[in-house]
């Protein structure tokens, strides 16, 4: 799974499983760009890869059709060109139930999960499909596969991610180019612990309840590790699964068995 010589742009990849990711790529090869809202929290991740020169962040909203654009076209002006599109970026914030969501909760669960992949993606096909070559990978979730009751609109975007990749792979595969999801579990990042609290209320729930009702659910009796869910990335990104397209690799500990 060597990358050397490939260039990789990673959304949201500045903390948590994005950052994970970008280290897993960055250690086999992979100059890369990764992106985020925040100045310092960026800064903070390139120091923790530190990567030098190859290496870049890029302050972007994946969820701004300008911003996404702008950050694929800045990996091609900072590396000559790109081979691999990690669409990391995601999450909600209004958990709740189908009677009970709001029009605002809906709209930021499919801006953040599917909007900024769509605007990420279509962007950099236009430099992966003359090319013949490439890799999208897209983090969906296990809500996308095997849904909580609660989690309505996270869990409608990452069906939509799924689906919207399955049609891409499709659409591409004759191009070289394969498309991808992975669909970790729950993982105990830093945004799993501050945004749980509001997620077990939606569950009836306090943030432990939370937690033993997802280990609850596995095989393995734990949450998923991020860099378990950047292995999976690793693997999709590579010349290893250059035959591996249209595909949802689950990474849940056996939650979706």
């Amino acid at each position: 799974m060597d990358l050397t010589g490939t260039v990789a742009l990673v959304t949201g990849g500045t903390r948590g499983i994005g950052l994970a990711i970008a280290h897993a790529l960055h250690a086999h090869g992979a100059r890369l760009v990764v992106t985020g809202r925040s100045e310092p929290t960026g800064r903070a991740a390139l120091a923790r890869l530190d990567g030098g020169a190859d290496v870049t962040f890029l302050a972007a909203d994946a969820t701004v059709r300008a911003d996404a654009e702008r950050a694929v076209d800045g990996t091609v002006e900072r590396y000559g060109h790109l081979d691999v599109v990690v669409n990391n970026v995601g999450g909600a914030t209004g958990f709740a139930a189908v009677a009970e969501i709001t029009d605002a909760a809906w709209r930021e669960a499919f801006a953040l999960n599917l909007d900024s992949a769509l605007h990420t993606t279509r962007r950099a096909l236009a430099h992966l499909l003359p090319q013949r070559s490439g890799r999208i990978v897209n983090i969906a979730s296990v809500e996308g596969r095997d849904p909580d009751p609660g989690l309505c609109a996270y869990a409608a975007a990452k069906h939509a991610l799924i689906g919207f990749t399955r049609v891409l792979a499709k659409e591409v595969g004759a191009y070289g180019v394969t498309a991808n999801c992975v669909c970790p579990g729950a993982v105990e990042t830093d945004w799993f612990t501050e945004r749980g609290p509001q997620a077990a209320a939606a569950f009836g729930t306090d943030y432990p309840g939370l937690v033993r009702h997802f280990t609850g659910r596995t095989a393995t009796g734990r949450l998923t590790r991020p860099d378990e869910v950047a292995a999976a990335v690793l693997l999709l990104a590579s010349p290893a699964g250059a035959g591996i397209t249209g595909a949802s690799l689950a990474v849940d500990g056996g939650m979706t068995v």
